[in-house]
């Protein structure tokens, strides 16, 4: 399996200074004695009707200062998937190395199995075996379908509360988890809110390869989070707190010389690939990873993954000194209104347009990380400001989006967002400025995990100069859990009664309704 391995750093000359410990070219196992060697637990991703992405990391000391996690040399792991729970019928099995280059990280992407159906897999190394995990392939690319249930997450800051809603997603049984941006913060908290804490992150501001990665294994040792992945696969995409708050493309929060900052970025794409049941992927010569992707699943739904940082443009009016991510108006900021400016890079939009162009599934699903439908703030004899982090601060790119849902007709787009720490219901128009014109699509929010919300009432202040809006709640934390069937898709906002309980407990808090053929959300 010589593929399992092949996610390790594109320029490795350049990069070398972002680990502090070299890599170390011996075999054979260091560990401190009896250490458990799977305290981060497996986990499954990007499915396919013959196979997925399995992976686990091993560690004896998951948050050792140099990001190895106490181990040294590459160690040999087994792995197997079966086609039944106890492991009796084992249908698919090897054996990889797990490298020290890649953090111990193991990515096996199996094939050969059957599509539509459920199988276990597990690891073994050092004379121990891991947990095992349940994953599924897709059905058939022309399979009839009668449904599919998702769980979709976003937003899950350790210091900010316990991941008890993740718990709740893996009680659900979900065929997929989509997990749509933030799975990490990069900065721990100081003066007020680190008083306010409810767990610390106890580690300085990532910005190395090995505070990335130690992020990463602080929060996959949270048990609700193991549980979670090892009960579906998944898909995953980035926001910004994988690398830094509010940065754009190649540039950070403020502007400034991209270069420092696109080691910093090298840094947390290899981080996040190490963390990821995904498929293989490396930094290229650009310093740039390739994470969006197609994922069909039979004729009842295609998954249009997208990537809505690492190619987009400097955030409007860097140049006037703005941080990213400010509320500006058009009159002091022309910038937003460039059409030269892009959100997914003109690459990844030429590649969605023609994914869409050429899919005959039900339901066309795209799962990305900020508000599509936009949000105006009008104040009476004042000029329309915008929140420029979003799709709002780039409208050209957003028209050119809405258009290519206009004009190539793909059935049933729904768009799944995240980043704002809230719930909305969105009816995505054709033209943002207009409310009369045509729904091109749904758009359905989800709050986040355990992160703070935006203020309740300052945003409610909003929305009656924004009817597309239909629904908006940042009060409280959670996920969304979607049911899939040909004539309908149904979205149910699901809420913890705190971030502050590990044993929080679960509520609806309401449910839409998307029919066939018809854009736009009811209430259900």
């Amino acid at each position: 399996m010589s593929r399992s391995n092949a996610g390790l750093i594109g320029r490795r000359a350049l990069l070398g200074g972002l680990v502090a410990a070299p890599v170390v070219l011996q075999f054979g196992l260091a560990r401190a004695a009896d250490a458990y060697l799977f305290p981060l637990g497996v986990a499954s991703g990007d499915p396919a009707p013959d196979g997925f992405v399995i992976w686990t990391r091993l560690a004896a000391d998951p948050f050792a200062a140099d990001g190895l996690g106490g181990l040294s040399g590459t160690i040999e792991t087994r792995w197997e998937v079966a086609a039944d729970e106890g492991f009796r019928r084992i249908v698919a099995a090897g054996q990889v190395q797990a490298d020290p280059r890649a953090a111990h990280a193991v990515h096996v992407e199996v094939t050969g199995l059957a599509p539509g159906r459920p199988y276990w897999y597990r690891f073994t190394a050092g004379g121990q075996q891991s947990p095992a995990g349940l994953s599924r392939t897709t059905p058939a690319p022309g399979a009839h379908v009668d449904r599919l249930r998702l769980a979709v997450a976003s937003c899950s800051n350790w210091e900010a509360g316990y991941f008890s809603a993740y718990g709740h997603m893996a009680d659900e049984t979900p065929d997929l988890t989509l997990f749509l941006g933030d799975y990490i913060y990069e900065y721990s908290a100081s003066g007020e809110r680190a008083a306010k804490a409810v767990r610390r992150y106890g580690l300085e501001e990532a910005t190395t390869l090995a505070g990335y990665r130690n992020r990463y294994a602080l929060h996959r040792t949270d048990a609700d989070l193991q549980r979670l992945h090892a009960a579906a696969p998944c898909l995953a995409v980035w926001d910004d707190h994988e690398v830094l708050n509010n940065y754009s493309g190649v540039w950070p929060d403020k502007g400034g010389d991209p270069r420092p900052f696109l080691q910093r970025r090298a840094a947390g794409y290899q981080a996040f690939y190490e963390a990821m049941p995904i498929r293989r992927t490396s930094l290229d010569a650009r310093m740039q990873m390739q994470i969006h992707k197609h994922i069909r699943y039979g004729r009842l739904a295609e998954f249009h993954m997208l990537d809505g940082r690492q190619y987009r443009s400097r955030g409007a009016c860097v140049d006037e000194g703005g941080a990213r991510g400010q509320i500006v108006t058009d009159a002091a900021c022309a910038d937003r209104l460039d059409p030269a400016r892009t959100f997914l890079g003109f690459e990844q939009e030429r590649w969605l347009y023609e994914g869409l162009a050429r899919s005959d599934a039900a339901w066309n699903i795209l799962g990305q990380d900020l508000v599509m439908a936009g949000l105006r703030f009008e104040n009476r004899g004042e000029d329309i400001r915008y929140w420029t982090d979003t799709w709002d601060g780039y409208p050209a790119a957003r028209d050119r989006m809405t258009e290519a849902l206009a004009t190539l007709k793909p059935r049933n787009p729904v768009v799944l967002s995240g980043d704002y720490h809230s719930f909305w219901t969105n009816d995505v128009k054709r033209d943002s400025r207009d409310e009369r014109s045509a729904t091109v699509a749904t758009e359905f929010v989800g709050t986040s995990i355990t992160s703070g919300g935006p203020p309740y009432e300052g945003l409610m202040s909003a929305m009656p100069a924004n009817p597309h809006i239909k629904f908006f709640d940042s009060r409280v934390r959670g996920y969304m859990s979607i049911d899939v069937t040909p004539k309908r898709m149904i979205t149910r906002y699901q809420t913890i009664s705190g971030v502050r309980d590990p044993k929080a407990t679960l509520a609806t808090l309401n449910t839409w309704a998307v029919e066939d053929g018809r854009p736009g959300a009811l209430a259900a």
